[in-house]
């Protein structure tokens, strides 16, 4: 879930780089001018619609950033692709086995073995490693 109140602040620095007032922010946007008004007072939060068509108005704006404060805006040109804006894997090469350990007499050897091991990273990416 996002934070209003940063949603608003993030969505103030785009109209800021951009030099542009909320009326002439929403025409570019083609939603009326209250619909701004309201988010940016926090009377309203963002719908889905809303944060998509300032994606569309406005390429250099990250769904990540405008979201969730994570990311740069705005976006250098390296970044824009075809491809959706779904968070990116990452995939490790299998690791080789690890030699095996001999239990301290205190510990039961388990009759279990690791298969794999997933790393998720608070950016929505995550690396995978699996035994070969």
């Amino acid at each position: 879930m996002i934070n209003n109140d940063d949603f608003v602040k993030r969505l103030q620095k785009v109209m800021d780089y951009y030099s542009e007032s909320a009326s002439s922010f929403a025409e570019k946007m083609g939603v009326q001018r209250s619909s701004i008004s309201h988010i940016l007072s926090g009377r309203n939060k963002p719908s889905l619609d809303f944060v998509l068509k300032i994606l569309q108005a406005f390429p250099e704006v990250e769904l990540y950033w405008l979201l969730n404060g994570k990311g740069t805006f705005p976006a250098g040109s390296e970044l824009f692709s075809t491809q959706t804006s779904l968070p990116i894997v990452e995939r490790e090469a299998p690791l080789k086995q690890a030699p095996k350990l001999s239990p301290s007499p205190l510990e039961k050897p388990l009759d279990k073995a690791i298969e794999r091991i997933v790393i998720f990273y608070t950016d929505g990416t995550f690396k995978e490693y699996q035994k070969e």
